[in-house]
């Protein structure tokens, strides 16, 4: 597997993600999108959307304000607990998050660990400022929202939203009521969120500017394991790292819930995130749950499970999902006095509704996860080949005349590429020899290249070659779309798709 500094170049030279503000120096943790990134992006939302709001009855969506009123988060808890542990050096003054540097001093988790502990690994293992080896000040709480003024009075603070969630909560009853939901029911958001980290670091990772993917899920208090679903997943498998283990072991859901953990409903959950990272191309050994340990927990939870990838450096979180409890509507019904409980028919009662599971992920760490699972060198090629899944993959299919030089043969081709676009995002390429069309599409991860000669002219077929194994077969052009659309859909393999060559 390449490294960060590696894939961040390869992000850069094929349009993917480029520094933010680079052509003045940049800004750290900052990044912006170029023409193949944005529409990867696109499609992991797009999928993401698909998947667990628009094929399911019981979740519906929303997009919240980026600002909302600071009462909001007075409300959470992020006003006072939103925060990391930082450092000054006394004599150049540096900053940095503290658990960063001591872990990556000690090489060893210090998770959980308050101010007081901090202070005394620092001193006890003598940790200097690694900029002019300087002493650092005591660590302090460092607030990680951004700081905002609402309309032209100075004073009239607010926040850049530090999660989505929030928007949720606070819009909860007219969602409710506008959408007729009856519990259990999810509210999903797919939108930007903000974090003043102290040091942002590992290219996607740990960015200020990030986009969530998250669903708040409700149930009665009394109903989390009434779970209809879960016997459909109770063989499935999956790798786990309880907070009592540092050994990852492969259990069943049944083996799961016997551990009892956690809920039902939130077991659901969790694997069907950890479902969907396999279904779109993450291989299974690069994908494990680990429990948060007891002092990990945030808040607000009484259980949560992070989805971690294998990056290069290290087992890192891609997704988060956690047993909210009723800490959030309790919270905004007790500062905002409005009444958010709903009515249950069964109990013939107002209940305050209880968030069973928050599927929460980062929009740019599952692009980065993507990106370096796809990553591949082929020695064959003496290329490289991202082999990402066809949904996922920015173009979809590159159109190519054969031979550049023939006008008949590149008029076809632009005719084919003018038929295929309105379905699929297409790319036409008439530059340089065949084979370096493909090696170009195949850096990308386009996953089908169609090809134009000859004998397209005379006999009304194309060529279609397949990215991850280069193998060819010969399609009408009148089923051209129909094929590609199955393909790409993977309502096909690539060896019923027209005739053999």
């Amino acid at each position: 597997m390449i490294n960060i500094e590696e894939i961040t170049r390869f992000c850069k030279e094929k349009g993917f993600v480029y520094q933010d503000s680079e052509i003045y120096g940049s800004a750290a943790g900052f990044w912006d999108f170029g023409p193949l990134g944005v529409e990867l992006k696109n499609n992991i939302k797009n999928n993401w959307w698909k998947t667990f709001v628009h094929s399911r009855e019981d979740v519906v969506g929303i997009d919240g304000s980026i600002i909302t009123d600071r009462k909001i988060w007075e409300a959470s808890g992020h006003t006072n607990s939103f925060v990391d542990a930082i450092l000054e050096c006394k004599k150049c003054k540096t900053k940095i998050r503290a658990d960063h540097l001591i872990e990556d001093k000690l090489k060893r988790d210090i998770t959980g660990m308050n101010l007081d502990e901090l202070n005394f690994l620092i001193n006890e293992h003598k940790i200097k400022c690694p900029r002019c080896g300087g002493d650092f000040e005591k660590a302090k709480e460092f607030n990680l929202m951004f700081k905002t003024n609402i309309g032209p009075v100075e004073g009239n603070i607010s926040y850049l939203r530090p999660e989505t969630a929030q928007l949720i909560f606070a819009n909860f009853k007219l969602v409710q009521e506008n959408a007729r939901l009856k519990l259990p029911f999810g509210i999903a958001q797919i939108g930007k969120a903000f974090r003043n980290e102290i040091s942002p670091r590992d290219f996607l990772f740990r960015c200020r500017e990030f986009e969530q993917m998250e669903i708040e899920f409700f149930a009665r208090n009394d109903k989390i394991n009434d779970c209809p679903f879960i016997n459909e997943i109770k063989n499935f498998k999956f790798n786990l790292v309880t907070e009592n283990e540092n050994e990852l072991r492969e259990v069943t859901v049944e083996d799961f819930i016997d551990l009892k953990l956690t809920s039902k409903w939130h077991t659901y959950w969790l694997i069907q995130a950890y479902k969907w990272f396999l279904d779109l191309g993450i291989k299974q050994e690069n994908l494990r749950v680990r429990q948060h340990k007891k002092e990990e927990l945030a808040h607000y939870a009484t259980a949560c499970f992070d989805i971690e990838y294998r990056f290069p450096f290290g087992w890192k979180e891609i997704h988060g999902s956690a047993d909210r409890t009723q800490y959030d509507l309790t919270q905004h019904i007790k500062h905002s006095k409005k009444n958010l409980s709903i009515y249950d028919e069964e109990l013939k009662t107002k209940v305050i509704p209880y968030v069973v599971a928050e599927p929460s992920q980062g929009l740019e760490r599952a692009f980065l996860a993507f990106l370096f699972d796809a990553y591949t060198e082929d020695k064959k090629r003496d290329n490289i080949v991202l082999k990402l899944h066809p949904i996922l993959a920015p173009v979809k299919v590159g159109v190519f005349p054969l031979l550049s030089n023939k006008p008949k043969i590149v008029e076809k081709s632009k005719e084919i590429f003018d038929m295929l676009k309105t379905e699929f995002h297409c790319f036409h390429d008439v530059s340089g020899s065949i084979g370096r069309r493909y090696a170009r599409q195949d850096e990308v991860g386009t996953p089908y290249c169609i090809t134009i000669d000859f004998d397209s002219l005379k006999n009304k077929d194309v060529t279609i070659r397949n990215r991850d194994d280069t193998k060819q077969r010969r399609v009408k052009i009148k089923d051209l779309k129909e094929t590609l659309t199955k393909l790409l859909n993977q309502k096909i393999r690539f060896e019923k798709a027209g005739k053999s060559l």
